[in-house]
C-alpha cells in the first residue's frame, strides 16, 4: 500500500512507533583494496546502498579499537564535567566552531528532546583543535586521533560513492580536502518512557556524508518506502555511513539523503560521535553535470555550507527541511 503522507508529515510524525529491526547494508571496506574485481563489488554495493536507503554500516574500515575508544571515553568523560565547566563553552549561536549545547541543566531534562552535544570544527585540525575543551585533559588528543582517522575513512568512502555515480573516485577529493568537518558528541541519558520523549528530532544531515560511532543502539532511520522508523542493529566495531543533503544534491537526486532520529535507552546511557564532512564553508556545492539531461533535469539548486548555518538560524527544523529547500519546484 503507498504512503499516504508526505515526506514533511513523515518527519513530523517523530512519535510513531518503531516496527522492526532495518535490514542495514554492511560493507566490507577492505574489499577496496583487494583488487578490481573485488572493488566494482564494493562500489555497486555502496552505490545501491545509497540508492534504496542513503545509509549503510561499513566494517573493516581501518580505525583501530583503541582509537574509537579513547574517542568514546573522553566525549563521556566531558559529558561527567561540572555543568560549570561545561558552560564555558555553551553558546545559541549556529556559527560558533566550538559550541556546547543541553536540555538537562542542574539534572533537570527540559523540554520534548533530550541531549547534550558538544560540536567542534576538525579540519584543518591544527587551525581548530586550541579551542577544544581542554578539559578532560586527554580530551584533545584522544578527540584529534579520532578526527583525523575517520576523515581517512570519509574520503575513500566518498571516492567510492561518486565512482558509483559514475564520476570516478577523485571527483570530490580536492574540494573535500580543502572543505569541512564538523564533530559533534552526543550525551543522550537514561529514559524510562521511551515514548515519551526523543534525543534528537527526525533530520537529515547537511553535508556530503556522516560517518556515526554509537556505543549502544538508538539511532533509527526512516524507511523510504512506507514512513516507518526502523532501529539500526547493533554491530560492535562498525561505523554508520549516512547519505547528506549534498550529497543529494550533488546526485541530482539519484541518492536521497535518509531521515533519521535518536531514541532513548529505559537503562543506558548512549553515546554517539558523528563526523560531517562537507565542502568549505563558501564553496557551492551542486549538481554533478554529468547527471543532468533531458530525461533528468535539475531537480535542485545549489548552496553552501553558511547559507545551511542561515537557514537553521532562521528557521524551525522541525517545519521544513534545508533539503526541501533546495528543491526546484516543478
Amino acid at each position: 500500500m503507498e504512503n499516504e503522507m508526505s515526506p514533511q508529515e513523515m518527519v513530523l510524525s517523530h512519535t510513531s512507533q518503531t516496527t522492526e529491526a532495518a535490514n542495514i547494508p554492511i560493507i566490507d571496506l577492505s574489499g577496496l583494496h583487494q583488487g578490481p574485481h573485488a572493488r566494482s563489488l564494493v562500489i555497486k554495493d555502496i552505490g545501491k546502498a545509497c540508492r534504496q536507503m542513503g545509509f549503510f554500516q561499513v566494517v573493516n574500515h581501518g580505525i583501530c579499537s583503541s582509537v574509537i575508544e579513547g574517542a568514546l571515553s573522553s566525549a563521556s568523560d566531558f559529558f561527567k564535567l561540572p555543568i560549570e565547566a561545561k558552560m564555558e563553552f555553551m553558546s545559541n549561536d549556529v556559527n560558533k566552531p566550538v559550541r556546547f549545547g543541553t536540555s538537562l541543566l542542574d539534572g533537570v531534562e527540559r523540554g520534548q528532546f533530550r541531549r547534550a552535544f558538544l560540536k567542534k570544527y576538525a579540519h584543518p585540525l591544527k587551525e581548530w583543535v586550541g579551542l577544544w575543551p581542554s578539559n578532560p585533559s586527554h580530551y584533545r588528543e584522544n578527540m584529534s586521533k579520532y578526527a583525523l582517522e575517520v576523515r581517512k575513512v570519509a574520503t575513500e568512502i566518498m571516492g567510492a560513492i561518486t565512482e558509483s555515480l559514475g564520476l570516478g573516485p577523485n571527483y570530490m577529493t580536492e574540494k573535500l580536502e580543502e572543505g569541512m568537518q564538523v564533530i559533534v558528541s552526543n550525551f543522550y541519558p537514561p529514559c524510562e518512557e521511551r515514548e515519551a520523549a526523543l534525543g534528537l528530532a527526525p533530520h537529515s544531515d547537511f553535508g556530503c556524508i556522516t560517518i556515526l560511532l554509537q556505543n549502544h543502539h538508538g539511532l533509527e532511520i526512516m524507511d523510504p518506502e512506507d514512513g516507518t522508523w526502523r532501529m539500526v542493529p547493533e554491530l560492535p566495531g562498525a561505523l554508520q555511513v549516512h547519505v547528506g543533503d549534498h550529497l543529494e544534491v550533488l546526485s541530482n537526486g539519484l541518492y536521497k539523503s535518509v531521515i533519521h532520529r535518536a531514541t532513548l535507552n529505559s537503562e543506558k546511557t548512549r553515546l554517539s560521535i558523528a563526523s560531517l564532512h562537507s565542502l568549505a564553508m563558501d564553496e557551492m556545492i551542486d549538481i554533478a553535470k554529468e547527471l543532468v539531461d533531458d530525461k533528468h533535469p535539475r531537480g535542485y539548486r545549489g548552496s553552501t555550507f553558511r547559507e545551511f548555518l542561515k537557514f537553521i538560524s532562521t528557521n524551525d527544523i522541525t517545519k521544513g527541511s534545508f533539503i526541501e529547500s533546495l528543491k526546484i519546484k516543478k
